[in-house]
């Protein structure tokens, strides 16, 4: 079996996206499947063409104002060109064109689709793209043979906004790596420390983080490990509010280095507006530190009021002040995630599926 995974960006970049399509492309691939990454790159400095650990990667050039939308006339004609040589095209993120280039492409190969959908853009700006853009991605919906949701709250969210066959969907969380957390351990720090992982962007609410602070004790300190365009932004807000020595930044950390910085940490914190699924939460949880996360999208499905606590939203900070004290140093019991290995098990189920059809 061919199979042609289409998302934005690949590896070496890091986002949602991109661990998701990066740990099902190369688990695809040692289950015997061919695999495929067909993707841009906005920075022009990436190999053309490369193989990561068996998986054929091509990049294409883009355009991706605001780190965003990645238009690219190179890959739709690549797919317009290509597309039925593939057994199976799989779009990814609804929220950028490749994978309206691989819906429009589609003849005689089977279109799978993991929307990745928020249901809004994460500014003005983009929330009117995303309205203008609606039409055009009720196409990627209907012309899909299978749409993957990562939650429940995803698909519903789907469902209520394009009214879509509910028979065409499957829902498969993202996935973790469970052996990587096995010898971790916690360590005695002079300090406690709250985490925060994810992409840089006002929406995810890192801006609370540094809010809340002066409100903790000195003890506290913030580490934030991540890059966008609102980096720039954070530093500000921690030096206006004093607590530029208690805000540690860091990015493109080693894989071991992420890993160990879950561990350590005594408190996890999503306080996002938008998450279809929140796989820094699951990777917190993995390493054993407690979390607390807004009570909305996806993220309320981590809830649990044991291992994982909700911040009521639209934020306040002197209530979210209030549960990072009752949460930070707590013990984690045990948590259900799924590894890696039984997401691409389902994944490679439903491709059977689709192509028997």
């Amino acid at each position: 079996m061919l199979v042609a995974q289409v998302c934005p960006r690949y590896c070496p970049y890091i986002g949602g996206v991109e661990t998701h399509v990066k740990e099902i492309s190369e688990r695809l691939v040692e289950r015997g499947v061919e695999v495929e990454v067909l993707t841009t790159d906005p920075s022009g400095k990436l190999p053309k063409e490369e193989v990561i650990n068996g998986v054929r990667v091509k990049r294409f050039e883009s355009w991706a104002p605001g780190e965003a939308y990645y238009f690219s006339r190179d890959l739709k004609k690549y797919l317009m060109k290509n597309s039925d040589s593939f057994d199976v095209v799989h779009g990814h993120s609804y929220h950028a064109f490749p994978a309206l280039y691989a819906a429009q492409a589609k003849n005689r190969n089977k279109l799978v689709f993991t929307s990745h959908y928020h249901g809004e853009g994460h500014t003005f700006f983009r929330s009117l793209l995303l309205r203008l853009y609606k039409p055009f991605g009720r196409k990627v919906f209907e012309n899909a043979d299978k749409i993957i949701c990562v939650s429940n709250y995803e698909k519903n969210l789907i469902t209520n906004n394009f009214k879509i066959d509910d028979k065409k969907f499957m829902v498969i969380p993202n996935g973790v790596n469970l052996e990587e957390f096995g010898d971790l351990k916690k360590r005695v720090k002079d300090c406690r420390v709250i985490l925060y992982v994810g992409r840089l962007e006002r929406y995810k609410g890192v801006h609370f983080l540094i809010k809340v602070l002066p409100k903790l004790d000195s003890n506290v300190i913030l580490e934030i490990v991540g890059k966008g365009p609102y980096k720039k932004s954070l530093v500000k807000l921690a030096k206006k509010s004093g607590v530029e020595g208690r805000v540690r930044f860091y990015q493109d950390l080693p894989r071991k280095e992420l890993l160990e910085r879950y561990t350590y940490a005594d408190v996890f914190v999503l306080p996002s507006k938008h998450e279809a699924f929140g796989i820094s939460v699951a990777e917190a949880l993995a390493s054993k530190t407690p979390c607390v996360v807004s009570n909305t999208s996806a993220l309320r499905e981590w809830i649990d009021n044991m291992n994982c606590f909700k911040a009521n939203y639209p934020m306040d900070v002197d209530g979210l002040a209030l549960i990072i004290e009752k949460v930070i140093g707590r013990e984690v019991n045990q948590v259900k995630l799924w590894d890696w290995g039984e997401v691409v098990e389902k994944v490679t189920e439903l491709y059977n599926d689709i192509t028997e059809m």
